[in-house]
């Protein structure tokens, strides 16, 4: 795409693409990222051991991937304008919440509320509304919508960290919920005017193998379905372990928390390479091609990341593990979409959304308890790797069989 083409496609898409921009940045305030960041804070303030909270945090998440299988199916019935500010709203409230929240009890509860409007619903609606708007350029809709995460993830830690120097960490929960309170009017002026009323019926959709629209119940009676589950566990599950623990990993390195911080940005600037460069060979490619081989980075990055010593080996790790991330934006979309088409894609895609976020919520605890155990985290880093080298290969031959079906 020549850059007066870009800047042609990006005038004429401004609204809906700056919608799902929005919606991604906003989800920050329910990713791992960004709730590790107070994670010292939270276990000192209730008393936890790592395993404890680790527990807490995936009992939580568990919670919040079971209700998305259902809640993920409303993209089916309500348009993003609609179903947008009430997500958002109640984002901002389990921002309140957990700076309000004094008791250990209601923590997982304070947990299940900003993974499932933040981490689960926000980032849900924005993908299925870049996947189901776009269709020639879905790959570049999906990279563009994606770069929330990316600012979210340079502006917010670093941020939120100085800041927690001068401030109690509950009073950055309180600016986190007028910060979500301030997205929602931008989002319904965004929105005013939805991309393709008529995305809901028939003749906006795109179909997947054998030319069928395929509904949630026969995608998850078929063998691809399972086959794909690792990749989209995978990551999720221990990029989601990675952050959470990052203040346990800075002290094990023997390195500031402020120094794995800092590196952060360049972990995103990378993710943001990954993205557009992903977007763009996704349209030219597509995902047959690419799915089975996406995960390696990651497996190369946490081999870094347990070997290094030096926080400029953690820098490497860290930006090789940003290739699949970056990636991860943007396929996993757009491979519902081609292989099952769109007609349902909010409930398959649900279904999906929920087993990342039960990835999230297996990760710290597993980590945790193994923590807990004696087992040291680069140890666990050597496993994961092996873990993402198996799940390409499960890919491979799940997509192998598949393919011709296309």
């Amino acid at each position: 795409m020549t850059q007066f083409r870009l800047r042609q496609y990006l005038s004429q898409n401004a609204t809906w693409l700056g919608a799902g921009v929005l919606l991604t940045f906003l989800s920050s305030f329910g990713q791992t990222f960004f709730i590790s960041i107070f994670a010292g804070e939270i276990r000192t303030e209730f008393g936890l051991s790592h395993g404890a909270w680790g527990g807490l945090y995936s009992l939580g998440t568990t919670a919040s991937a079971l209700v998305m299988i259902w809640a993920g199916g409303l993209t089916d019935i309500f348009r993003v304008r609609a179903l947008g500010p009430w997500i958002l709203a109640g984002l901002m409230i389990a921002a309140l919440a957990m700076a309000l929240n004094t008791m250990v009890l209601l923590l997982p509860v304070v947990i299940f509320m900003l993974r499932l409007f933040g981490q689960g619903m926000s980032v849900h609606i924005a993908m299925v509304a870049m996947a189901r708007w776009f269709t020639a350029t879905r790959g570049r809709a999906l990279s563009i919508a994606t770069l929330g995460f990316a600012i979210g993830e340079i502006v917010l830690p670093l941020s939120f960290v100085a800041a927690m120097t001068m401030m109690d960490w509950r009073w950055l929960w309180i600016l986190a919920a007028a910060i979500t309170a301030l997205g929602i009017p931008v989002l319904i002026r965004l929105l005013r005017r939805e991309r393709t009323p008529q995305s809901l019926s028939e003749t906006a959709s795109s179909t997947g193998m054998d030319g069928h629209h395929w509904t949630r119940k026969e995608t998850l009676f078929h063998p691809l379905f399972w086959f794909m589950v690792p990749a989209f566990m995978g990551p999720s599950a221990f990029l989601t372990a990675l952050f959470f623990h990052q203040v346990h990993l800075a002290a094990v390195k023997g390195w500031e928390h402020i120094q794995l911080v800092t590196l952060f940005p360049a972990y995103t600037g990378v993710s943001i390479l990954a993205m557009i460069t992903s977007g763009w060979a996704l349209d030219k490619w597509g995902t047959a091609r690419l799915m089975p081989v996406f995960q390696v980075p990651m497996a190369i990055g946490f081999v870094l990341l347990a070997l290094t010593e030096t926080i400029g080996g953690a820098l490497l790790g860290l930006t090789v593990l940003a290739v699949t991330v970056g990636a991860y934006g943007t396929l996993p979309s757009a491979f519902w979409a081609e292989f099952y088409g769109t007609r349902h894609i909010g409930g398959i895609k649900a279904m999906a959304t929920a087993l990342m976020v039960l990835g999230s919520a297996i990760g710290p605890g597993l980590t945790g308890v193994s923590i807990d155990l004696g087992v040291p985290l680069e140890a666990q880093f050597l496993w994961i790797a092996g873990f993402f080298i198996l799940s390409c290969l499960s890919v491979w031959f799940g997509i192998h069989r598949a393919a011709r079906n296309l």
